[in-house]
């Protein structure tokens, strides 16, 4: 990976897309080039006019514009945003046959261009469009990376630091799972700081309770199905997010982030990508950190996994 040049080609100017490059201009300092490529040639010119534009108001500089497949070539990470929009009402596994399609006329471009680095794929149903990439691509999987749990453990932490009047940063709790309907919060691993939550939760001298926390993991679950009815469509967020896994990579932090990653016998499961913790550093993922999770939650992993493992077996690539 060329770390000097750090470039980032985004496939898919929606909103989605969009919202990660507006997050990458602000932020600043995280990388220095980025193309843009949309199946609509004009708009994503009008996406890249746009944000140069507001450079001058940017944190640093950076060259944008709007690029073809052979863009790739050279790029450390490309983050694949394209893809059907989620319906009012419709699963994100719902969206799996339709999405693979619009998979299938991007992957072979990106490889026979020469890319040689990592995808980050943002599409719904994510895990299953990122095990698509993988098996399309033939990366090792260590540089195909899907955003996981990764916004909905950012939800979560944000609702149990409101919860427990706590900064969110100093909550250290995970969203695993598909991203969806079976994720799932592993609370035996919850932690405020360095005391187990199912501590506090036991103690008779507060009023916090377990009823509390699966309320708080329904929210968790159902929370872009209630932006989706609002506003149609989220983006903001997980636009936010892909960002943050992009600066982990490119700043080769070691960074612990729950993404979708392929299981090697980690939590007794193999081939399938669902979301985990994993340290992120330059060349992907370094490694995947295995929870000691209870009984019952090892029974909803499985449950979350086999959901993932036959909808993607039912697919003909």
């Amino acid at each position: 990976m060329n770390t000097d040049k750090r470039k980032v080609v985004l496939i898919g100017t929606g909103m989605v897309g969009m919202s990660f490059a507006y997050a990458l201009v602000n932020q600043g300092g995280i990388c220095n080039e980025l193309v843009l490529i949309d199946v609509n040639k004009e708009r994503a010119n009008g996406e890249a006019m746009d944000l140069n534009h507001g450079l001058a108001f940017a944190k640093s500089n950076m060259r944008i514009y709007a690029g073809e497949y052979k863009d790739c070539k050279d790029a450390d990470i490309v983050v694949i945003a394209a893809g059907v929009a989620q319906k009012d009402g419709e699963t994100r596994l719902d969206l799996l046959q339709r999405n693979t399609d619009v998979f299938r006329s991007i992957i072979n471009p990106v490889v026979k261009s020469g890319f040689d680095g990592i995808f980050l794929v943002a599409t719904n149903p994510v895990d299953i469009m990122t095990r698509v990439t993988y098996e399309l691509s033939r990366f090792g999987a260590s540089r195909v990376i899907g955003t996981g749990t990764s916004l909905d453990t950012a939800r979560l932490r944000y609702l149990l630091g409101d919860y427990f009047t706590v900064d969110p940063k100093n909550i250290h709790a995970y969203v695993i799972g598909e991203h969806g309907d079976s994720e799932f919060v592993p609370l035996s691993q919850v932690m405020l700081a360095t005391k187990s939550v199912t501590e506090i939760l036991e103690d008779e001298r507060n009023d916090y309770n377990i009823d509390d926390m699966q309320s708080i993991e329904e929210q968790v679950r159902t929370s872009a199905y209630k932006i989706i009815k609002a506003k149609r469509a989220t983006y903001y967020g997980i636009g936010m997010a892909i960002a943050r896994i992009v600066k982990a990579i490119l700043g080769d932090e070691n960074s612990v982030l729950t993404v979708s990653a392929k299981l090697c016998g980690e939590y007794d499961s193999k081939n399938v990508f669902i979301g985990v913790p994993c340290i992120i550093g330059r060349n992907g993922i370094k490694e995947i950190v295995e929870l000691s999770l209870t009984d019952e939650e090892k029974e909803k992993f499985q449950k979350s996994k086999t959901i993932l493992d036959d909808s993607f077996n039912g697919l003909n690539l």
